[in-house]
């Protein structure tokens, strides 16, 4: 995997970690996601507009994604019911790149040496050690958080073969993300109504604009995944939980201890072997 592509996939790591710190500090978190979809909706309708629609070949998972988009949010904002960021994050995030290297392998073809193998378990063990107290779990999330770890692993895998099939990685995204972002008020709607999706609230702006952080960051993800193995980018992806544990101690209030730097450590010493 050459730098630019290293440095752009931490950029939307970094990125990915933002939105999701802005998330789990909400009140409302399945109107926040909402808010969120909407935003990308408009800006994908935009750059789409202006650009050529990606090849026949990878409409099928331009739909399949969209609808394991919309399951991976409704999981999260679950996750995050009383979760910590530190906690529940890391979880999701950190089994989808072994998941992600299984699935590439079975559907994509891919095969990853054996110095990308160690460094993405590395990475996975790292990311699930962040999520370890020291104690039996009493998280009740806990399935939610694996859920999503599972959806982020389905979708991720969809997109690297579409976007492959697509010859056009920002018109896939594009389009993708267009159909995700119109899904998800549905969605919202028929679990609750639609006043209360459109009332005016605090928080609309920056429910806004953590969706266009989000795009941006899968924006850059999927292109990177056009270029290399869909195993080391997620894996190279997931370390925004390092990011994560960051903010959760700076702006949430979450603790960090040294056991939570040392799985830091080891997540750095993955994508290095990685590269």
């Amino acid at each position: 995997m050459s730098l630019p592509i290293i440095c752009l996939v931490l950029f939307a790591a970094l990125l990915h970690a933002s939105w999701n710190a802005m998330l789990r500090g909400g009140t409302d978190r399945l109107w926040s996601m909402t808010i969120m979809c909407m935003a990308i909706a408009l800006a994908s309708v935009i750059v789409a507009a202006l650009l050529a629609p990606p090849a026949r070949a990878s409409w099928f998972c331009v739909g399949l994604s969209a609808i394991l988009h919309v399951g991976y949010n409704l999981f999260l904002v679950r996750s995050y019911k009383s979760g910590d960021l530190g906690q529940t994050y890391p979880i999701a995030r950190g089994v989808s790149p072994i998941l992600i290297v299984l699935a590439a392998s079975l559907f994509a073809g891919e095969r990853m040496a054996p110095n990308g193998l160690m460094g993405i378990a590395l990475v996975s063990t790292g990311i699930i050690s962040l999520a370890y107290t020291g104690r039996r779990r009493t998280l009740p999330d806990l399935p939610y958080a694996l859920g999503t770890g599972c959806f982020i692993a389905a979708y991720s895998v969809v997109d690297g073969i579409g976007v492959r099939l697509s010859g056009a990685p920002m018109a896939y995204t594009a389009w993708m993300c267009l159909l995700w972002g119109v899904m998800m008020p549905l969605v919202y709607i028929g679990l609750r109504d639609a006043k209360s999706l459109f009332a005016l609230r605090p928080g609309i702006a920056v429910a806004s604009a953590g969706g266009l952080v989000s795009l941006l960051a899968y924006g850059v993800v999927i292109y990177a995944m056009a270029q290399a193995p869909m195993g080391a980018v997620s894996a190279l992806r997931e370390t925004s939980v390092m990011f994560a544990a960051l903010i959760g101690y700076a702006f949430l209030g979450e603790a960090l201890t040294l056991r939570k730097l040392l799985a830091c450590a080891v997540i750095a010493l993955g994508a290095l072997v990685i590269r």
